[in-house]
């Protein structure tokens, strides 16, 4: 058995707040399109990753994927976004055990509408605190932890890394 390497002080103090900084930006984000558009942030970001798709569709699975959710928990969010309109379901015409689910126009009308304020926040809270360097380093960093926590490159924006 290996003895455990314990944080040192700093490392405690940069999980900490990495920890912190994680949780409050993700419940600034929600609150904010709750707030203003009604709609939880991970139902904004299966919106956005529809609309960013070719004919703003994509399979239930691909969708899975992208947005990091379970089958059964993404399924109940479309079915609340297909209540809302938002969202249409259809069987792949080539193989029916395939779902597709495909941004409508009122999605995208509601994407629309949420986005400026979403970004305002995602500028407020994550972007006018830093220095461009701060973010350009923070973004080195945040590549560099995703190259060792998805080798594989499957995260949206691993196309991106530098």
């Amino acid at each position: 058995m290996t003895d455990t390497r314990w944080l040192d002080a700093d490392e405690q103090e940069t999980w900490r707040a990495f920890l912190w900084t994680s949780r409050l930006l993700t419940e600034a984000l929600d609150r904010q399109l709750q707030r203003d558009s009604g709609m939880p942030h991970a139902y904004y970001m299966i919106l956005a990753m529809l609309s960013e798709s070719p004919g703003r569709a994509l399979t239930m699975t691909e969708l899975a994927a992208i947005v990091h959710s379970s089958p059964s928990r993404l399924s109940h969010a479309v079915n609340r976004l297909e209540a809302a309109g938002w969202v249409r379901r259809s069987k792949d015409a080539e193989d029916r055990r395939t779902t597709i689910a495909e941004l409508t126009d009122e999605g995208f009308a509601a994407l629309e509408e949420a986005a400026p304020g979403h970004v305002a926040e995602v500028r407020r809270t994550l972007f006018d605190p830093l220095t461009r360097e701060q973010m350009l380093e923070f973004r080195k960093t945040l590549h560099t932890l995703l190259t060792s926590l998805d080798p594989h490159g499957e995260a949206p924006c691993a196309s991106k890394r530098r």
